[in-house]
């Protein structure tokens, strides 16, 4: 069973002031001319390690996801790093949107973000889903609009 998303990304949010979500997306990922932060959801993204928590960022170029904690991973040294978990799929990139839901608990809404070189992204746990999805389905209708 997933916990809910701790509250630090909040605290974060409200440490970097006006901008917030803004701000968090601008530092974490390379923005290009133009593009527009839409929605910034929090939401767990599925691995075959388990859920990661962490904020879904949709622009108008990307989607974009990075885990709430770093996460640690073996070094060529042999040490160990500290990384955040980051994805950055281009809208025009993205084959298909769907959606999903558990067939026992239908309150458990997945969204399946298929691309065109077939790797699938899983995202659950949303605060407000439908809004997230709504928000995604804008973003590809916004680059397709783009790219007539």
């Amino acid at each position: 069973m997933m916990n809910k998303i701790p509250d630090s990304v909040i605290e974060i949010k409200l440490r970097l002031g006006g901008g917030g979500m803004q701000k968090i997306f601008k530092q974490t990922f390379r923005v290009e001319e133009g593009e527009k932060l839409l929605k910034a959801s929090r939401c767990y993204l599925s691995t075959t390690a388990g859920p990661i928590a962490g904020l879904l960022f949709v622009s108008t170029h990307k989607i974009a996801f990075c885990s709430e904690k770093p996460l640690t991973i073996s070094s060529m040294n042999g040490g160990f790093i500290r990384t955040p978990y980051k994805v950055a799929i281009p809208v025009e990139k993205i084959k298909r949107v769907e959606e999903s839901q558990n067939d026992y608990i239908p309150k458990q809404k997945y969204i399946e973000i298929v691309t065109v070189d077939h790797f699938d992204f899983w995202f659950m746990g949303f605060v407000n889903y439908d809004k997230a999805f709504k928000t995604l389905q804008k973003s590809i209708n916004i680059s397709q609009q783009q790219s007539q």
